[in-house]
């Protein structure tokens, strides 16, 4: 590997990685792999690919016809060149869910209008953080009430 091609594939020294970049400096460097060789391979840029493998967070989500080049190029597959780009973007990727109607809700949501996933969404955190929020102390204590009043109940029938 030439001196520049090491100096391309150098880890930055104080800064994470983020999933992409360290997918394809990871490769490059385990290889031997400049960027040139890499963009040859997949019929890519050079430009496309030092781009994908410096930029600290994508803004958006690479084309499909440019994963599919990066990942022919580093000789992976496609999905987990895809995986990488979109954690890199902050794209959270859904493993197939055991529960079909997660899977189905999943891919409905992908037909809905951009307003009506953001309608979606906030429904969608008010039920998380109804979820999440104690019981309001009246109601603990009335259960902790009715507790303590049925366990005495049942002792005095067990006495009787």
């Amino acid at each position: 590997m030439s001196q520049l091609a090491q100096m391309q594939v150098s880890t930055v020294t104080n800064a994470a990685l983020n999933a992409l970049q360290d997918l394809v400096r990871g490769r490059l460097e385990r290889q031997g792999w400049s960027y040139g060789d890499v963009a040859r391979r997949g019929g890519i840029p050079r430009s496309t690919v030092h781009h994908l493998a410096t930029t600290d967070r994508l803004v958006r989500m690479p084309q499909p016809t440019t994963l599919e080049g990066l990942a022919r190029g580093l000789e992976l597959p496609l999905d987990v060149v895809r995986r990488a780009a979109a954690e890199a973007c902050g794209i959270h990727v859904y493993e197939a869910a055991p529960d079909p109607e997660v899977d189905v809700l999943i891919a409905s949501l992908q037909q809905l209008s951009t307003q009506d996933r953001r309608h979606v969404a906030a429904l969608v955190e008010s039920l998380l953080e109804r979820g999440r929020q104690p019981e309001p102390a009246d109601s603990a204590a009335e259960a902790a009430g009715a507790a303590a009043g049925a366990a005495e109940s049942a002792e005095d029938a067990s006495e009787a």
